[in-house]
C-alpha cells in the first residue's frame, strides 16, 4: 500500500478518513480492471477472448454492466478496518521498539510499519477471499447472495481456515517487497512522489504477480462451487498449484492478467493522490492551518508545527484573553 508523509497537522481520525475516501474512490473507478485481472488469474477467462477489454466486454454481455463491479463493495469496506488495525498495531510496535529515552531508530520504525501491515493483512484477509469468490461467480446464477451470506456459507461449508486460504503467500510477498514502499520521500514533491509510487507499484506487482496468481486460484477453488470456482487447474496446495500452472500453461501462465493489473496503476494512484490531497486541504482548513481548502496558502500567524489540539487550546486562550501578545502568533 502506498503511504504519504505523516502530517502532524491532521488528527488520526482525519488521516484515516482521507485515506479511506481516497482508497474507496480509486478502487471503484478501477474495479473493472481489477475484475479482468482476477478472472484472468483464476482462469475463468481461459478458452475465451483474452485481454482486459475482451474480458470486460464478455462479462458485460453475459451478466450486465453492474457485473463489472463485482466484489468492489467488500474491497471498499475492507479499507477502513484495515487502516484502523494497521494504525493501532503500528502505535503498539513503535511503543515496543522505543528505548527508555523515547528514541526509535529508522530501521525499527520501518520494522514496526512492516509488522503492522502484516497484522492488518492477517486480520482482514477473509474479506479478500470473499472478494475473489464474488468476482468469479456468475451474478445471474450466484452461489453467494451477498457479503455476509458469502462469509457464512464459506465458514459453514469449508470451515474457518478456508477463509485464510493463500494467506501465507500474501505475508511472504509483503515481507520481501514492503521495503520498496518505505523509501524516504520527504524531500520529494507531490509529482515526484506520485511517479515514485507508480514505478514502485509496477516493479512490486510484476515481481509478486506469480504468488498473487497462485493465491487467487487458492481462494477461488472450492468443491462446493460450480466447476470448482472456475479454476483452470486443480491442485492440493500452493507448491502443487505452481507446478500445475507451469505444466499446463508454461511459466508465463503465472503472469496471466498482468496487463490489466498494470493498466490500473496510473489511474488508481492518480485518483488516490488527488482525492487524498483534496480531503487533506479540507481538513487543514477546518483545523485553521490554511486560508482556503482550494489552496495550500498558510494562515498568517499560525505556527504550522503545532498539533491540532495544541492550536485549538491556544485559540481558546486568545479568545478568553488569558494569553496576550503585541504580535499574536498562534
Amino acid at each position: 500500500m502506498a503511504t504519504w508523509r505523516r502530517d502532524g497537522r491532521l488528527t488520526g481520525s482525519q488521516r484515516l478518513l482521507c485515506a479511506g475516501l481516497a482508497g474507496t474512490l480509486s478502487l471503484s473507478l478501477t474495479a473493472p480492471l481489477e475484475l479482468a485481472t482476477v478472472l484472468a488469474q483464476v482462469g475463468v477467462a481461459r478458452g475465451h477472448a483474452r485481454g482486459p477489454w475482451a474480458i470486460g466486454r464478455r462479462v458485460w454481455r453475459a451478466e450486465g454492466p453492474r457485473a463489472l463491479w463485482k466484489g468492489n463493495g467488500v474491497a471498499c469496506l475492507r479499507l477502513f478496518p484495515c487502516s484502523a488495525v494497521q494504525l493501532a498495531a503500528y502505535r503498539k510496535f513503535v511503543g515496543l521498539f522505543t528505548d527508555d529515552s523515547g528514541h526509535i531508530s529508522q530501521q525499527s520504525s520501518i520494522m514496526a510499519g512492516s509488522l503492522a501491515g502484516i497484522v492488518s493483512t492477517i486480520v482482514t484477509y477473509p474479506t479478500d477471499l470473499i472478494k475473489t469468490r464474488l468476482i468469479v461467480q456468475n451474478m445471474l446464477e450466484p452461489s453467494y447472495k451477498g457479503i455476509l451470506h458469502a462469509f457464512s456459507t464459506v465458514y459453514q461449508q469449508e470451515g474457518f481456515l478456508a477463509l485464510y486460504r493463500g494467506v501465507s503467500l500474501t505475508i511472504l510477498v509483503y515481507m520481501n517487497l514492503e521495503k520498496i514502499w518505505n523509501g524516504p520521500r520527504d524531500q520529494f514533491s507531490l509529482l515526484q512522489n506520485f511517479t515514485t509510487v507508480c514505478l514502485a507499484a509496477v516493479v512490486t506487482q510484476t515481481l509478486s504477480f506469480p504468488f498473487d496468481t497462485v493465491k487467487r486460484k487458492m481462494q477461488a477453488q472450492s468443491p462446493y462451487l460450480p466447476n470448482y470456482g472456475g479454476v483452470d487447474v486443480h491442485f492440493s496446495g500452493a507448491m502443487d498449484c505452481f507446478r500445475q500452472i507451469v505444466k499446463a500453461q508454461g511459466v508465463l501462465g503465472l503472469w496471466n492478467g498482468l496487463t490489466a493489473n498494470l493498466l490500473k496503476v496510473v489511474p488508481y494512484f492518480g485518483v488516490m493522490f488527488s482525492t487524498f490531497e483534496f480531503c487533506k486541504r479540507i481538513c487543514l482548513y477546518q483545523n485553521g492551518y490554511i486560508v482556503s481548502p482550494l489552496s495550500y496558502k498558510l494562515t498568517p500567524g499560525v505556527d504550522q508545527s503545532l498539533k491540532p489540539q495544541e492550536l485549538r487550546e491556544l485559540k481558546k486562550l486568545f479568545k478568553t484573553g488569558k494569553l496576550k501578545s503585541k504580535k499574536p502568533t498562534l
